[in-house]
């Protein structure tokens, strides 16, 4: 299983990515364990605002550049239309 997540940095930058094991990646970001969250680093604290799991990892990756591709306001956008 493959999580696409965005996270929302303290300079309200929107990083993407794709991860295998999202609370491990979650703390790389936050630096809590050793990783190579470099962007995110000098971006504390982040908030997870976006996650969906997919099976495929190749499926994960067309998801993650087709989110990667969208304009700031569509990824927003993606966002507020979670349903919880």
């Amino acid at each position: 299983m493959y999580s696409v997540y965005i996270l929302k940095c303290s300079d309200n930058s929107l990083y993407t990515w794709i991860t295998n094991n999202i609370e491990k990646r979650l703390k790389m970001h936050a630096w809590e364990i050793p990783g190579w969250a470099k962007y995110t680093k000098s971006r504390l604290p982040l908030k997870l605002v976006y996650s969906q799991e997919i099976w495929d990892r190749s499926e994960a990756t067309k998801k993650e550049l087709q989110i990667k591709k969208l304009s700031r306001e569509k990824k927003l956008e993606l966002i507020w239309n979670i349903d919880y």
